[in-house]
């Protein structure tokens, strides 16, 4: 299977529609809600698709009409389960059978080989996420427009080869496919949603290694105007109320500097060892600048049983003490396990205990991983006769991806998306005997210092540059050029001293 790099799948190289034979099941998932007269030219488009009627299922998810729908051509299944988009679309994947679930909204007009050109590709990967060429149209038979903001969005990121992380943003319900295991392992769809389901699905996806594709040979129309088109700044006040606890990787949604969010940015996970050695790597975790940071703490909790004991001399003192300290903080879970995916976090930290980070390590990371989409970003920390004790900033989407292939798991995701190894003292990680003490502002106040040093690093080396240059430029220099060189040799005395 091709091994596509962050979301470039020009690597991949599907067949002609016509000059292929399928041999996937796919299920068209359709959510609607008292729209019989829609769902009447929807369906028999259906019908007279290219894609082999043996190898295709229609299925209807009724979110509660009155009275009930009944669609010729498809299978109509009732939404028991809450009410809405979400539920809905859940409801119909949970019946489906297919190997592909194509989701559909209700009023789209498909061409004829529509259903071929999704195919196509989930043939070549088993984890494309698909989506159709969909235009607006008043009425039937237009040509159509797309909306604006997939036009832009295609444009700007060669259709999403260059999107990066952000690839999910285009996903919509309008005309989307995606392998069925690849959605259950996802988590399906949030039957508590009624808008922007999609969005918060396609967002898990990437999570689990989704690549992005947009089709412009999937030809579709939506009749009628969306509702962002219609009430575009009603629409995200609505929405925006909620995907920020969903989704961290809108950054900003998350502006407020102590909330404590659903799913956080950074999850950290460390073992636990001794007392002081472990709360102080989890301590210096949670102080930090990045506020969305979330601590997995490792050990066998499960043999903290109620039984009477010495409290000072108990064997599993320190084990206990740990979780008396963290029992009630949001931020802390217990597991058993080091886990093997933050998802739906973003990012995934593995701290050795006994080591704590500096007031802005985390932020800095994730922005260092964040330049060149890494994958993986490696933090040497110390080195001695056992070896080199490391910290890994894992990105999610990376080793979700790198789980589909064969192979050594570093090694894909630095096939994949890149890897770097850093220097742990360069970004403010110490051994617990010497981090500075933890407070609120004084951390910002530290993490605002350790900038400024680097800013002036950073000019003394320019001025530097500089320096050299005026000297290189002073030999036999034509007339004109000598005042030049006098006024810029002002200059970098001005900048020495400003240093």
């Amino acid at each position: 299977m091709t091994r596509v790099r962050h979301n470039d799948y020009g690597s991949l190289r599907p067949p002609a529609v016509g000059a292929w034979e399928p041999s996937l099941r796919v299920s068209v998932v359709i959510p609607a809600y008292d729209c019989a007269e829609a769902l009447e030219r929807t369906v028999p488009a259906l019908a007279r698709q290219t894609y082999p009627a043996e190898l295709v299922e229609i299925v209807v998810a009724d979110d509660g009409s009155e009275p009930p729908l009944e669609v010729a051509g498809a299978r109509v299944v009732r939404v028991a389960d809450g009410w809405g988009r979400g539920a809905a679309r859940q409801a119909g994947q949970l019946a489906a059978t297919g190997d592909v679930i194509h989701w559909l909204d209700s009023d789209m007009l498909l061409a004829d080989d529509h259903l071929e050109a999704h195919m196509r590709w989930h043939h070549l990967i088993d984890h494309a996420v698909v989506i159709g060429d969909v235009r607006f149209v008043e009425e039937p038979g237009e040509e159509g427009v797309q909306s604006e903001y997939t036009r832009k969005t295609l444009e700007s990121t060669r259709w999403l080869k260059d999107a990066g992380a952000s690839a999910y943003l285009l996903h919509t319900g309008a005309s989307t496919s995606v392998r069925a295991d690849l959605l259950r392992a996802a988590g399906g769809v949030d039957t508590s949603l009624n808008m922007a389901e999609d969005t918060e699905l396609g967002y898990r996806l990437a999570q689990a290694g989704a690549v992005f594709v947009p089709d412009a040979q999937a030809r579709a129309w939506h009749v009628g105007a969306s509702t962002v088109m219609l009430r575009e700044k009603e629409v995200h006040r609505h929405n925006w109320s909620y995907l920020g606890d969903l989704i961290p990787d809108l950054r900003w949604l998350r502006s407020h500097p102590r909330r404590h969010w659903r799913v956080p940015y950074v999850r950290v996970v460390v073992t636990a060892t001794t007392y002081e050695r472990t709360r102080a790597s989890v301590d210096s975790a949670l102080a930090g600048t990045l506020a969305d940071a979330a601590v997995t703490l490792v050990g066998p909790w499960g043999k903290l049983t109620g039984e009477r004991r010495s409290s000072l001399d108990d064997p599993l003192l320190d084990l206990r003490l740990l979780h008396n300290l963290y029992a009630h903080e949001p931020r802390v879970v217990f597991a058993e396990s080091v886990p093997t995916s933050a998802a739906p976090a973003p990012f995934l930290l593995h701290v050795p205990s006994g080591w704590t980070l500096g007031a802005d390590t985390l932020s800095r990371l994730v922005r260092h991983a964040d330049g060149d989409l890494l994958g993986l970003v490696s933090v040497a920390l110390s080195e001695d006769a056992s070896g080199v004790a490391a910290a890994r900033l894992e990105r999610t989407a990376a080793f979700s991806r790198a789980a589909l292939h064969e192979g050594e798991a570093d090694n894909l995701v630095d096939e994949m998306f890149g890897s770097e190894w850093v220097s742990g003292g360069e970004y403010g990680f110490a051994p617990a005997e010497e981090a500075e003490p933890l407070a609120g502002d004084p951390a910002k106040w530290r993490a605002l210092a350790g900038e400024r040093l680097r800013e002036v690093k950073e000019l003394r080396a320019e001025v530097e540059r500089l320096a050299a240059e005026v000297e290189r430029l002073s030999a036999a220099p034509p007339a004109d050029e000598a005042a030049e060189r006098g006024g810029l040799s002002s200059l970098i005395k001005q900048l020495r001293s400003a240093g």
